[in-house]
């Protein structure tokens, strides 16, 4: 039996602008109309070896994790929430105790959520094969057949073919992981022909990894079991315990098992894949114009080639450009050579460093209940649009530092205001003073849109004191 464990904490800062730390790209339609997150789910779902999958990922993105799967129909066995990110290698012995808590010995397909296949059948074909090497007793990784001679990628270089129960499958011990390396020597491992792109995509049988990481990293093994067994379920969650899982040192599953265990083998897989890791690999998959340039958006150009161009909100016009990235969104643009693209994660450190906001999220921040977005903000006031789904509701709640004014222009609202209950159509108000409780909700069957106008001392989201709430979130502050 096959589950298949889907690993979605990533944080993809490369992608930034579009990608950000609290909507990071594999939630972004960044290849199709659903985000890759999405695709990644969906692309099991059309395999027969697939049962539902244990899905992994940051507490800040349980909602997202949650409502993606809902839009396409996937219900999961299980969604685990890490309160930190800590590598692959404990998420993957969590997911592995979540199985043997069955009761079952299972086979675990352990997938990135954020990676492109351009062709799910070979994918289908090599899992098949590697089921027969689980079977054996092996570990296996999936070594991407090279096209070129790419820096940005680790290596695996194949040892001795397998003898394993199926003579046409193509199976190699692992020779060795190498790391990125430079042009010159990734020339040489693709002239070689033994060296595959590292893909960060294994099979295994639970019970064996388990076995393995605990034999050569006992550590993390013992941290991850005991954040596990003394984790909780909350809705539709399983949240670890958070203490536990912050004595966990970080380490990813090529570390701590995959380049020192035994029984470790390399399946290649030929699908076109990309890890979609940074700008370039975004454009190299993409279609393209004439000039070779991918356009999203409200893009015109004149004498452009070779670039990528990308908006969100406006319109970008580029004139006698060559080679560059162009990234548009509501509250910031990007621009870099396209050779230089990887350099971006150091911006984004950089961003950090100074505390700028445009790293963490988007102007539109998404909730359980909807979305809201901020228009504009000075001192002193804050006005955002809010959008509440059809029989969704916010939390009964308080503020200490700041009043509220709604404004509804789309929809019906049912509020709550103090002890007073009402409902309010389009081109209806409320204000909400100074610390009165108050709650908002959609009784309709239509989006429902307000404007609200903020007024205090303080306008930060965690002036919130939550009474009562449908998402698990009382008493957060």
């Amino acid at each position: 039996m096959i589950t298949p464990v889907v690993l979605a904490g990533g944080s993809g800062t490369r992608l930034w602008p579009l990608s950000r730390k609290l909507y990071p790209k594999q939630f972004l339609p960044l290849l199709s109309e659903r985000t890759m997150f999405q695709d990644t789910v969906a692309r099991l779902d059309q395999a027969d070896f697939a049962l539902d999958p244990v899905i992994v990922c940051n507490e800040e993105h349980r909602f997202l994790v949650a409502e993606q799967l809902r839009e396409i129909d996937i219900t999961p066995q299980c969604i685990i929430l890490e309160p930190e990110g800590k590598n692959t290698a404990p998420a993957v012995c969590i997911a592995a105790q979540y199985l043997q808590s069955g009761d079952q010995d299972q086979t675990m397909l352990v997938l990135p959520a954020d990676h492109y296949l351009s062709d799910v059948s070979s994918l289908v074909e090599s899992v098949k094969t590697g089921e027969i090497a689980t079977n054996n007793g092996y570990l296996v990784t999936f070594g991407i057949v090279p096209q070129n001679p790419e820096t940005g990628y680790g290596y695996i270089q194949r040892g001795s073919p397998l003898t394993i129960s199926n003579p046409d499958s193509e199976v190699y011990q692992v020779g060795q992981f190498v790391e990125k390396p430079d042009y010159q020597t990734a020339c040489q491992y693709l002239q070689d022909g033994s060296y595959y792109w590292n893909s960060g995509m294994f099979m295994f049988n639970s019970n064996q990894y388990l076995d393995e990481l605990q034999k050569y990293r006992p550590e993390v093994f013992d941290a991850s079991s005991q954040a596990f067994r003394q984790g909780k379920r909350d809705l539709d969650f399983l949240r670890l315990d958070s203490e536990q899982f912050a004595a966990c040192e970080s380490d990813s599953v090529d570390y701590a098992v995959m380049e020192n265990t035994s029984l470790g083998a390399v399946l290649p897989l030929n699908s076109g894949w990309s890890d979609v890791g940074s700008w370039d690999a975004l454009w190299s998959i993409q279609d393209k114009d004439s000039e070779q340039n991918v356009k999203i958006g409200d893009v015109i150009v004149q004498e452009v080639g070779n670039s990528y161009i990308h908006s969100n909100n406006r319109l970008v016009a580029a004139v006698g450009i060559q080679d560059q990235v162009v990234v548009e969104t509501s509250d910031a643009v990007m621009i870099s050579p396209k050779d230089r693209v990887q350099e971006v994660k150091q911006l984004v450190n950089k961003l950090k460093q100074e505390k700028r906001s445009e790293i963490e999220t988007h102007r539109k921040v998404y909730r359980p209940w909807g979305a809201f977005e901020n228009i504009t903000q000075a001192e002193q006031f804050q006005v955002k649009h809010i959008t509440v789904k059809p029989g969704a509701q916010l939390s009964l709640q308080k503020h200490f530092h700041r009043s509220e004014h709604w404004v509804i222009v789309r929809g019906t609202a049912l509020i709550t205001n103090g002890e007073e209950e009402m409902m309010l159509k389009e081109d209806q108000s409320t204000y909400i003073p100074l610390g009165n409780m108050h709650k908002l909700k959609n009784p309709g069957k239509i989006p429902l849109e307000l404007i609200e106008v903020q007024t205090g001392s303080y306008l930060g989201e965690d002036d919130i004191v939550r009474i009562e709430d449908s998402y698990g979130r009382v008493n957060n502050t």
